[in-house]
């Protein structure tokens, strides 16, 4: 009975200590960093089948300067959020726009760059001459011009079917603001692609730094650009590192070099190399 006693205190000893220890920080000395592989400039493959774009570079820069080692991995875009959160890997950089919606499932760090939208047809649609008297809509409070604009898109736009890739900003924008217009959505943008240059769809909708480098390109030159730029709102904050609420030390860790890359000039750099002109944050 004694002995029982004594054991059973020792066990209950055992456990106060236990819960009294300190709790180790995480170690951050080598995370996994996943991407799309399928959203050129921002992370796609080239002809060696090696993942290459503005966040791959930019992904080497940052975990240099954190004295990290990082390990990229490709993930399907639909299911790039509960994969993070499962712990399948612990950060994403997947031009990935920071919005309210998501911040309740992860966190992001500070932007590293901006998204503005637009609208792409073909050459030879009859919306190819399409023009707005607004060039540029910011979306967070719309104004009396802006709603006019919006209408006089939706307008335009009506009878027609419009392109996006699946849980993206920019099916958050048509369901939202233009929910009387067909849409059809895609698992990739370049099957959008692919889908608007054979005339399945009539209009495609996506980043301005996913069209610029595209339309550079022999597949590019049939299309041409409509209506305004459009940032802020249903397009989120710009684009951050998305990690679990819980790795608030690896958030601070990415945004702090970020604001590094940001003041030497690096990520401003990184941005004309792959889009062509500089969407990088500035402040």
């Amino acid at each position: 009975m004694k002995l029982f006693k004594l054991s059973f205190l020792a066990i209950i000893m055992l456990i106060v200590i236990t819960f009294a220890l300190p709790v180790a920080a995480k170690d951050y000395r080598h995370i996994k960093i996943a991407t799309e592989g399928a959203y050129a400039p921002y992370n796609f493959k080239d002809a060696g089948g090696n993942l290459v774009g503005f966040e791959i570079d930019l992904a080497a820069d940052l975990c240099k300067r954190m004295g990290i080692k990082c390990s990229i991995v490709e993930q399907a875009w639909d299911g790039i959020i509960p994969s993070l959160v499962a712990g399948k890997y612990d950060a994403i950089m997947a031009g990935m726009s920071i919005k309210a919606k998501r911040e309740k499932v992860i966190s992001f760090s500070r932007y590293y760059c901006a998204t503005p939208i637009l609208f792409t047809v073909l050459k030879s649609s009859p919306l190819a001459d399409f023009k707005t008297k607004l060039k540029a809509l910011t979306l967070d409070d719309v104004s009396a011009e802006e709603q006019a604009t919006l209408d006089q898109m939706r307008k335009a736009f009506k009878g027609k079917t419009v392109g996006v890739q699946v849980s993206t900003t920019h099916e958050d924008f048509m369901i939202k603001m233009m929910p009387d217009i067909e849409i059809k959505s895609y698992d990739k943008m370049d099957n959008m692609i692919l889908d608007l240059l054979a005339g399945r769809i009539d209009i495609g909708l996506t980043s301005l730094t996913f069209l610029s480098p595209l339309m550079k390109k022999p597949e590019g030159k049939n299309l041409r650009l409509i209506g305004p730029v459009m940032t802020k709102g249903p397009f989120g904050r710009g684009v951050g590192v998305g990690v679990r609420k819980e790795d608030t030390k690896l958030r601070d860790m990415f945004s702090k070099a970020i604001d590094e890359a940001i003041a030497d000039g690096t990520l401003s750099r990184l941005a004309i190399k792959w889009f062509g002109f500089d969407n990088s944050a500035k402040e």
